[in-house]
């Protein structure tokens, strides 16, 4: 009687047919694109923007010329005096001249022979 009862309950179980083969497969094609979707996310998010603004400051950097008067990393205002290849000569007071190198420059606050009130 036991048996049979046990034989009953694993009958139906018994008879249930394993996955088709194709389902994995379709679960890792799944998994793929899903991370290839997630990495071409990041990329927009994240890296896309950081070159666009890493050329822009580049660009910036390379328009460079005495007399712009310009904000460095550090919070210090001046005006360039000279332009070398590799730094420049920032004049920061009355009798005072710093030597920075171009990447310091944060932002350009006036281009030369621009007049203070004047947008860009």
């Amino acid at each position: 009687m036991i048996k049979m009862l046990t034989l009953a309950a694993i009958s139906p179980l018994a008879q249930q047919t394993a996955p088709a083969t194709g389902a994995p497969a379709q679960g890792g094609m799944m998994m793929i694109l899903f991370w290839g979707l997630f990495l071409g996310a990041m990329w927009f998010l994240l890296i896309a923007p950081q070159r666009k603004k890493q050329k822009e400051q580049q660009k910036m950097i390379t328009a460079l010329a005495a007399g712009d008067e310009v904000l460095l990393t550090g919070g210090i205002y001046g005006e360039i005096t000279s332009v070398r290849p590799d730094r420049l000569i920032v004049r920061i007071g009355d009798n005072t001249k710093v030597e920075v190198e171009k990447s310091f420059i944060h932002t350009v606050v006036r281009k030369s022979g621009q007049a203070a009130g004047e947008k860009k």
